[in-house]
């Protein structure tokens, strides 16, 4: 079986080699880059697993190299940096960030964490399934019908989108842009992101024993929506 790859992009040779040497100890095949321009060269090259990425890095900053990351993949990504203020942690986690570690950090801290993002991002084998199963939501996506507790649940199109998204990868965090992207995956419409907490909230009048309580749809305050990688019983 061919090793998870990890792109590590950051600036400071030592924190970059210690990482790698810690990934390639957990078996990850790790590989580097010192700044932005590059580390997007070796993501459209590599097509990594997961971004471990640096904030404050030459030539792009770590937030222009996730957007662009974002515009053609979903690759996860772990932000770094020295701040740890919570403006900058929900910034990130807005452009699409999967975790955000400050430094100084544990690098068997940071080890742990990517396994982490690894086991709760597309990668795991929900997210090829043909039925998506959580507690008694049931989502058949070739048939594209929807059962709980074996009663079927009449979906408009944009909610079957917003819910096929969000059962695939449970427990990661969407924003609203990624959620826009899944109802208009063309860019056929020019909407505000209202337009997602809309369809959420008629979802969840649908799915939700208590709406006003949701058990699946978790809303992520600042950032979005996720749904619960654990249904209560």
């Amino acid at each position: 079986m061919d090793r998870p790859t990890i792109l590590v992009i950051e600036d400071d040779e030592n924190t970059r080699s210690l990482v790698a040497l810690y990934l390639e100890r957990e078996d990850f095949l790790a590989i580097t880059a010192g700044d932005g321009e590059a580390g997007l060269r070796l993501a459209d090259r590599h097509h990594p697993d997961l971004v471990i990425l640096d904030l404050m890095i030459p030539k792009l900053d770590g937030w222009e190299v996730c957007r662009r990351l974002r515009q053609h993949s979903d690759v996860p990504v772990i932000m770094l940096t020295a701040r740890d203020e919570e403006i900058d942690r929900v910034a990130g986690l807005t452009l699409g960030a999967d975790d955000y570690v400050v430094k100084p950090f544990s690098p068997r801290e940071l080890v742990a964490r990517v396994k982490a993002v690894l086991r709760r991002t597309a990668n795991t084998p929900l997210s090829t399934e043909a039925v998506l199963t959580h507690g008694p939501v049931r989502l058949d996506l070739e048939k594209r019908r929807l059962t709980i507790d074996g009663r079927p649940v009449d979906l408009t199109p944009h909610e079957y989108a917003l819910l096929a998204a969000l059962m695939k990868t449970p427990g990661r965090t969407f924003t609203r842009d990624e959620l826009l992207g899944h109802l208009y995956p063309k860019g056929e419409a020019v909407v505000i992101d209202r337009v997602v907490d809309v369809h959420i909230g008629k979802l969840r009048q649908k799915i939700e024993p208590a709406p006003a309580e949701p058990r699946y749809i978790k809303t992520v305050r600042g950032i979005g929506y996720r749904f619960a990688e654990r249904v209560p019983p």
